[in-house]
């Protein structure tokens, strides 16, 4: 194990199964949206955003997870995801580029659109801990 500016690492080996370990991080956005614009719709934005596709076969290149929930005209959207320490801010700006284009439009033709609030980060919480460990160890 090595320590670096972000913490312990493992060291690189000949071994191909060793790779960099990933860390879970939560990103968490404010929207204003219609009440019946699909509340779906910005997590789509994200995925399209970090794994260039809806449909991609596994591993997935960044593992994540999106929830909204809406509260009147808001939706908070929890953008859980892992990645390595040193690629966390750029996820992050890449999550809030998805999410500032204000639209996302499906194969169908049919698009969702929203306003883009902010963000700050989040600390995972007990109910998303098993996910989260999923997602650092998934790839």
């Amino acid at each position: 194990m090595t320590l670096t500016a972000n913490g312990p690492r493992l060291a690189a080996s000949a071994d191909r199964h060793t790779r960099p370990t990933r860390a879970p991080y939560v990103h968490q956005a404010t929207l204003a949206m219609s009440t019946e614009a699909d509340v779906d719709a910005p997590g789509a934005a994200v995925t399209l955003e970090l794994c260039g596709s809806w449909d991609h076969r596994p591993p997935c290149p960044l593992p994540h997870y999106a929830h909204a929930e809406r509260t009147g005209t808001g939706v908070t959207l929890r953008v859980l995801f892992a990645a390595e320490p040193e690629d966390e801010e750029d996820v992050r700006r890449r999550i809030d580029e998805a999410l500032s284009t204000g639209s996302v439009t499906r194969p169908d033709g049919s698009s969702t659109q929203w306003e883009f609030r902010g963000s700050t980060s989040g600390v995972v919480v007990p109910s998303e801990a098993a996910r989260a460990r999923r997602l650092a160890e998934a790839g």
